[in-house]
């Protein structure tokens, strides 16, 4: 199935095909940086995902041009309204009310999300690449946590996100410092899953989305759930997550053609139900 993007979508580029949703954050001339605009048409692309009659089974997120995600446009003519009940300036209003439901919505996915960061993300895109559940990276891509040259603090999650991936340490020092990272440190310190030439990253991210959307989305969907409950559950409480979601995986579609072609010594034929 193909579908064209959604007429709200500004600023972003919207697909269906082959049960894969690509999303591509489409300003180039602002280095793709997050605006009232975009978030509205990632937002209307989240809508679409979502509608079961569109049978989305993994999701892919990227960059138009040279970049991924340059951080909030700070130059863009549409704030969302940033004064708070007593008049003064309220940046954090605007996270609570713009950002922060696609970030959960982001989150709550029933499929996989892959980020293929095919450039520089900074602030805001930073916390949109570590999003992924699978991030790939072109070799020339970059990431900074660019908050603090502006006077802010880091937002968006990554206070929450950093620190699971690259250590307490490494996190405070890149929010303090606003250090521009490689793509090459990023593998190291495990914010990244895999490094490619530029050239190569989206033939290699579309062959992983391929993968995924082939796969049990039911158990995909799942897996996500248990590991982003995971990050705040003692033992015990995910032991109970592990329960809860087992059984809902065992009564898929999907888990009985895993068995049966096991037993009949044949390649699975997922249909994500």
């Amino acid at each position: 199935m193909s579908a064209a993007a959604p007429p709200t979508a500004d600023l972003v580029q919207f697909e269906i095909e082959g049960g894969v949703a690509r999303l591509t954050l489409d300003d180039p001339k602002a280095l793709n940086a997050v605006s009232m605009p975009m978030l509205r048409g990632i937002g209307a692309a989240l809508d679409e995902i979502e509608k079961p009659a569109n049978h989305v089974r993994c999701v892919l997120l990227t960059g138009a041009g040279g970049a991924f995600c340059a951080g909030a446009n700070l130059a863009a003519s549409d704030p969302g309204g940033v004064s708070g009940d007593d008049g003064q300036l309220d940046v954090g209003r605007v996270l609570d009310e713009s950002y922060h439901p696609v970030l959960r919505r982001l989150r709550d996915l029933h499929c996989p999300l892959v980020v293929a960061v095919n450039g520089v993300a900074a602030g805001a895109g930073m916390s949109f690449a570590m999003m992924g559940d699978i991030v790939l990276a072109a070799r020339s891509a970059s990431f900074v946590q660019a908050f603090v040259r502006r006077g802010l603090v880091p937002d968006c999650g990554s206070t929450f996100l950093l620190p699971r991936l690259v250590g307490f340490g490494r996190a405070l020092e890149l929010a303090m410092r606003g250090q521009k990272i490689t793509a090459g440190q990023a593998l190291e310190w495990g914010m990244v899953n895999h490094v490619f030439d530029d050239d190569e990253l989206m033939d290699e991210a579309q062959a992983l989305v391929a993968e995924l959307a082939a796969g049990p989305t039911v158990a995909l969907g799942l897996i996500r759930r248990a590991y982003w409950a995971s990050r705040d559950n003692g033992f015990e409480e995910q032991l109970q997550v592990e329960r809860e979601l087992q059984r809902e995986a065992g009564r898929s579609q999907d888990f009985v053609e895993g068995v049966k072609s096991f037993l009949q010594k044949r390649p699975p034929e997922f249909t994500g139900h």
